[in-house]
């Protein structure tokens, strides 16, 4: 893919005209400025209108793309006086800064990288990257030491830059050429003062029309300076960069004027002398940061500064060339008589003189600009809003993308990890423009091949993707993993769609696990026997009656105000499980099964009634540690006897179990003894020793509350029982890094195999004797199913060789690429079927799997999308796990049911925001209620119907006295009118049957006397 058409502008070099030819030209020019005066374009509306699917996207780039590799001839070349090399400011910079003892590192660019010596090994590198093209900067003091491009030049050097543009072209590679970067020729600097010298325009021009003509053949991609806006802000303003220049705050303004000025003569000879025949595209690269309005919010005095931002920077250079002919209003005005105008006809010949526009997105314009052009606004690396904005403020121009990277501190080695995130990051939001955006990117350039000298920051940071040991005059080149991971990327063209990241369609059995988690449930009870008045003395107030006790009824489950609201909750998700903990401390405030708090007690007896009634299936942790709690969740005696540490904690919660099974197994289905024992050891900070004897008295306590359970209990009531591991998933932070690879299995092993392989594994933890030989009997086989709660998937590297013991001996990390949560959870569905993966590969099929906990944070009051996706995700990562891979996956339980103050985890609002449902509710509702992910056809007509599952045994068996029991007052009333009309009925039917029957007897005879005649009528008749 190559860039657009060129832009066709007058060439006003060296030409004469006429008045009346000037005048009608003139005319013109006023014709289009007029045009072109009111801005370039739109780019102000990027913070406007923010852009959308910012997640990571996978997917390639267009046929064609350019992926290449680069290098500045300063850096690494080295060779500084050989061959016939004059001294660059950059040389007489260093020397003189290694003289004064300067911090840059006490070091000069004399060897560097050594490349001048070394460019066939640079070659080499190039092609084991697979890139197409290589960029490289000329040395202007290499090919003519005293700058003048109208001598001889350096036969040497360029018969060396000839010969590398030859293997260049034998091996298929593109050199794209930089006349300029930064290594001015000491003399030009001595006798013209540099580029504060207007004559430096002619100067330079006479080096491009050299370089056209001399290596312009081969040559398609010409870039006449790399990000000059740092040559001029730090060589002539702040002093940091050669030529060192300070004082006067017009000379960078003055400086960049020179430089814009030398890149359009320059572009306009190409156009006019070389183009035809070299059939070459010119372009000068633009360095820029980014930045986001304050706090997020983008106000419009905020979304004015960010723009002022940018124009102060990128826009300094790229209006005049890609814009509207001139500088930027915004920094005009903010820098009043220091910036040099343009005249009329200048605004003309300077402007459209790039055939695309180069871009530079590095370390080094941030660090620049941040404290003078950033106007309060908030630096951030997004390269994707940067090539959005050039889109929409210059005319959708063609973009190489001329410098991407960002730095590695020198003592990383070749294992430069974070490094590779970044590129990535990078990598991603340039597809992210091409793809989502269409910013009409043709090229990505990675920086830098090879490491070199940094500048300023002399050999103390790394850029290149071979290392390089400075300390080593053999300067061979090894490859990095960024070497390795770019390798990859440009062998793939960016990231394309693997075929497991696929949706599948399927639904889950009928006793498929639907769950919803809370960690403790807790209602207010109503027994108050006070008789109160409102507002007796008038202040709107409720006092009790002094001496007035009520007779008051006893006690109910109605008195627990909040259980049945909290159960209803639990019915709109539609949800066939509800796991929650129980509050041990509250139970048993002193420790002591025989003190046990009997409201407490009722309290939960009623809240698993009430979930019967309900057809809810309870799930029930016996211990649920909490850092909130000051005691971690247990009993103060028993905490402060040294908790987990005391083998005492054993018999304890076995007991404690056993009066749990006791008082509430008839009502439960599932039992949970400890949550989390792998996260719990992470509060026992101390030795290696002392966490193995926390870890054995877990253990213990689980299967002994196990084994009492299936001795006593689950015959009669049988329920299952486990306990839930913290599963999160890891994936080596650096795949190129052996170390990081076999980190994955090790603490995968910590994580989980040291709390699993004791029960259904013949042997302990691979190399610990945590648990004595003479208790492995008693935890074998304890365990009815493997619990899992997984949240997430991170990254691990090894800091040291790991051991069995948890000693810290790894970090972890996120990839910033993935997409994360305020707390910074990464949504990373693909984990959950990878570790689901890992346990059936280590335990076979020995247990049915249930994952008891998963769940995201979400800001969303109510449209919570990052949750929505998080459910939806994870879930179809289930049905993969049992469709694809096989795995007897029983169950998926979302944490949490409600949140607990401010939007968190919760389906629902705290009680305090009115409990009020968000939208993941519904989805979750409507993916139970389809049992996962059936096909669909989107006829509804056609579409297959989702088969309803039975009614479960308890709901069936449940569902009248439900109806019944959840209706009782209005059930009793009306039976009570039924009675009552009933018998009212009977009543009007008797007095109706008894008149009937009199009626009937009267009509039978009738016998009058009148006038003394005696008649008998019988029916109406007379007889007598």
């Amino acid at each position: 893919m190559s860039p657009g058409s060129n832009p066709s502008s007058p060439s006003m070099t060296r030409v004469h005209s006429s008045p009346w030819v000037l005048s009608l030209r003139l005319s013109l020019l006023l014709a289009i400025w007029d045009r072109a005066k009111c801005g370039s374009g739109d780019g102000k509306s990027l913070w406007q209108r923010p852009l959308t699917n910012n997640d990571f996207l996978t997917g390639t780039f267009p046929d064609g793309f350019l992926w290449g590799v680069g290098t500045s001839a300063f850096q690494t070349e080295g060779s500084w006086d050989r061959d016939g090399k004059g001294a660059s400011i950059w040389d007489h910079f260093t020397h003189k800064l290694y003289r004064m003892g300067n911090s840059i590192g006490m070091a000069t660019a004399d060897t560097a990288s050594d490349s001048y010596a070394l460019w066939e090994q640079d070659v080499e590198s190039v092609r084991y990257l697979g890139a197409k093209f290589y960029a490289f900067s000329l040395s202007w003091p290499r090919l003519f030491s005293d700058g003048n491009s109208t001598g001889p030049p350096n036969p040497v050097a360029v018969e060396h830059y000839q010969q590398l543009i030859r293997m260049l072209k034998a091996l298929g590679l593109e050199p794209v050429v930089t006349l300029f970067h930064w290594d001015l020729p000491q003399s030009l600097q001595e006798h013209l003062g540099g580029w504060k010298n207007p004559e430096m325009v002619r100067v330079f021009s006479d080096y491009a029309t050299f370089c056209f003509a001399t290596f312009g053949r081969d040559v398609r991609y010409w870039i006449t300076m790399h990000n000059p806006l740092l040559l001029a802000l730090l060589g002539y303003g702040t002093g940091a960069h050669a030529p060192g220049v300070t004082g006067d705050p017009a000379d960078p303004f003055i400086v960049a004027h020179n430089l814009i000025r030398a890149h359009a003569e320059s572009w306009h000879i190409y156009d006019k002398q070389f183009r035809p025949h070299q059939h070459g595209q010119v372009s000068i690269t633009l360095g820029s940061h980014w930045v986001e309005p304050f706090k997020g919010q983008a106000t419009a005095v905020n979304v004015e500064l960010c723009q002022k931002s940018m124009e102060a920077v990128i826009g300094w250079f790229a209006e005049p060339i890609h814009g509207s002919g001139d500088y930027p209003s915004s920094l005009q005005v903010s820098h009043q008589g220091l910036i040099p105008e343009f005249t009329p006809e200048e605004k003309l010949w300077v402007r459209g003189t790039a055939d695309f526009f180069s871009l530079a997105f590095g370390p080094d314009t941030p660090r620049a600009v941040h404290s003078i052009s950033s106007f309060g606004q908030s630096g951030m690396l997004n390269l994707r809003k940067v090539l959005v904005w050039v889109q929409q403020e210059y005319r959708d121009p063609h973009v190489l993308v001329a410098e991407s990277s960002w730095f590695s501190d020198a003592s990383v080695g070749v294992e430069d990890t974070v490094a590779i995130f970044y590129m990535k990051r990078f990598i991603n939001q340039v597809l992210q423009a091409v793809v989502v955006d269409h910013v009409k990117v043709f090229g990505y350039t990675a920086w830098s091949l090879v490491d070199g000298f940094e500048w300023n920051n002399g050999y103390s940071i790394r850029r290149g993707l071979f290392y390089i040991d400075f300390n080593q005059p053999q300067r061979t080149r090894v490859p990095k993993t960024t070497a390795q991971f770019y390798r990859k990327v440009v062998k793939d063209n960016g990231f394309p769609t693997n075929e497991t990241g696929k949706d599948i369609t399927g639904q889950f059995p009928c006793d498929f696990h639907f769950g919803v988690v809370h960690l403790q449930p807790f209602s207010p009870q109503f027994t108050d026997p006070l008789l109160y008045r409102w507002n007796y003395t008038g202040d709107g107030t409720l006092r009790p009656v002094i001496g007035v006790r009520l007779r008051t009824r006893g006690s109910q489950c109605s008195d627990f105000l909040a259980i049945q609201r909290h159960i209803q909750l639990v019915e709109m998700t539609g949800t066939s499980h509800y796991r929650f903990g129980l509050d041990w401390p509250q139970l048993f405030p002193n420790g002591d099964i025989s003190s046990a708090d009997r409201e407490a007690v009722r309290y939960y007896r009623c809240l698993l009634t009430e979930l019967q009634r309900k057809g809810i299936q309870a799930v029930v942790t016996l211990y649920q540690p909490s850092l909130r709690s000051p005691t971690m969740g247990m009993p103060s005696p028993q905490h402060d006897s040294g908790g987990w540490m005391n083998t005492s904690m054993v018999e304890a919660f076995a007991n404690y179990a056993t009066f749990c099974y006791q008082e509430f197994g008839s009502l439960v289905q599932v039992w949970i003894t400890i949550n989390e024992p792998n996260r719990l050891i992470e509060t026992y900070n101390r030795n290696a020793q002392d966490r193995e004897r926390v870890v054995r008295n877990l253990l213990l306590a689980h299967a002994r509350a196990w084994n009492i359970y299936h001795t006593h209990f689950r015959q009669l009531q049988g329920a299952k029982v486990s306990f839930t591991i913290h599963a999160d998933w890891v994936e080596p932070a650096n795949p190129f890094v052996k170390s990081h690879r076999n980190a994955v299995q090790s603490f995968m092993l910590l994580e989980l195999g040291r709390f699993l392989d004791p029960f259904l594994k013949d042997m302990d933890h691979p190399n610990k004797k945590t648990v004595l030989t003479d208790e492995r009997a008693e935890l074998k086989g304890a365990l009815d199913f493997i619990a899992l709660n997984h949240f997430t998937t991170r990254l691990v590297l090894s800091k040291a060789p790991l051991t069995e013991t948890y000693n810290h001996g790894y970090s972890l990390m996120y990839d910033p690429t993935w997409t994360s949560s305020k707390k910074g959870q990464a949504l990373a569905p693909w984990g959950l079927r990878r570790v689901l993966g890992w346990v059936k590969d280590r335990y076979r099929d020995s247990r049915s799997i249930v994952i008891t906990a998963t769940g995201i944070d979400d800001q969303a009051s109510h449209d919570d999308q990052l949750r929505q996706t998080y459910i939806r995700s994870y879930l179809q990562e289930v049905l993969k796990a049992r469709e694809m891979d096989g795995i007897d996956v029983g169950g998926f339980y979302v944490w949490k049911l409600q949140d607990h103050h401010g939007s968190d985890f919760g389906f629902f609002t705290s009680s305090h925001h009115r409990s009020q449902p968000k939208a993941s509710v519904t989805v979750y509702r409507e993916l139970i209620s389809q049992r996962g992910f059936p096909v669909t056809t989107g006829d509804p007509v056609t579409s297959p119907l989702v088969m309803p599952c039975e009614l479960n045994e308890r709901r069936m068996a449940c569902w009248l006295c439900n109806g019944l029991a959840e209706n009782r007052p209005l059930l009793f009333f009306g039976i009570c009118v039924t009675i009552s009309m009933l018998m009212l009925a009977g009543v009007i039917i008797t007095s109706v049957v008894v008149k009937s029957r009199k009626h009937k007897r009267r009509g039978v005879i009738q016998i009058l006397h009148k006038k003394g005649v005696l008649l008998v009528f019988e029916s109406g008749n007379p007889i007598l």
